[in-house]
C-alpha cells in the first residue's frame, strides 16, 4: 500500500471529496485508511471509567484507499506516488513534482 501513516491526502470521490486531511490509521489487510475529520459517524456509547455519563460521540470511520490520493504540497493538488533509489535505499516521490515524501 503506497499511503502511509501521517501522510497528507486528498479524498477525490465520495461526500467528503475535496477534503484534505492527516492519515491516522492504516489497515493494508482491508485495504482502508482513516483520515482526520473525514467519514465522521455518530457512535452510542455506554456509560464507563472514561466517559461515567456515556452518550453520543462522533468519530472517525474507515475509507477505501482507491478514494484518496497524496496531497502534494508544492503542486497544491494530489499527485500520484512513484518510488526511486536513493542512496541505495527505495524511497517514495510525488509525480507531479517530482520531490521525494518526507
Amino acid at each position: 500500500m503506497r499511503i502511509q501513516n501521517g501522510d497528507k491526502v486528498k479524498v477525490i470521490t465520495g461526500s467528503f471529496k475535496g477534503t484534505v486531511g492527516d492519515v491516522i490509521k492504516v489497515s493494508p489487510k482491508k485495504e482502508k485508511v482513516m483520515i482526520e475529520g473525514v467519514n465522521l459517524v455518530k457512535k452510542h456509547i455506554k456509560p464507563n471509567d472514561m466517559n461515567p455519563e456515556g452518550g453520543i460521540i462522533e468519530t472517525e470511520s474507515w475509507i477505501h484507499v482507491s478514494n484518496v490520493q497524496i496531497y502534494d504540497p508544492k503542486a497544491k493538488e494530489s499527485s500520484r506516488i512513484g518510488y526511486k533509489t536513493v542512496d541505495g535505499k527505495k524511497a517514495r516521490y510525488f509525480k507531479k513534482s517530482g520531490q521525494l515524501i518526507k
